[in-house]
């Protein structure tokens, strides 16, 4: 499980930073015009943090086998996806009905939190 979750925040951060560059770039004036610059940017914000909070789970796994270590993973994983997917795909393409799925990876991301602190409870150091 831990190789799987550092694979995924490995591609996951190079993901954030080439989405990021991206959008600063090309994807800058089209996200202007939709008024939806600061959308994405929160976007790229909310992958990279959780990228990073993800290879941290990942180094957890490498040394602890706890249940709420990989629900907490699966749940920052799901977050990424949904949370920061939806809301570039509505960055991009103007379609505003996808913010309405957005909450559900905020979810991922606050339950993602929210396991990792039962875990970090339950490990004994």
């Amino acid at each position: 499980m831990a190789k799987l979750v550092l694979i995924f925040a490995s591609l996951s951060g190079a993901i954030a930073v080439g989405l990021g560059a991206f959008g600063a770039h090309a994807l800058k004036s089209k996200l202007e015009r939709f008024g939806n610059l600061n959308t994405y940017n929160t976007a790229v914000q909310y992958h990279f943090y959780h990228t990073l909070a993800l290879l941290f789970i990942g180094f957890l796994l490498t040394k602890y086998s706890n249940q709420w270590l990989t629900i907490s993973s699966y749940s920052m994983m799901l977050g990424i996806l949904i949370f920061s997917g939806s809301l570039y795909v509505l960055a991009i393409t103007n379609i505003k009905w996808l913010g309405a799925i957005t909450p559900i990876g905020g979810l991922g991301f606050i339950g993602g939190w929210i396991f990792l602190a039962l875990a970090i409870w339950q490990i004994k150091f």
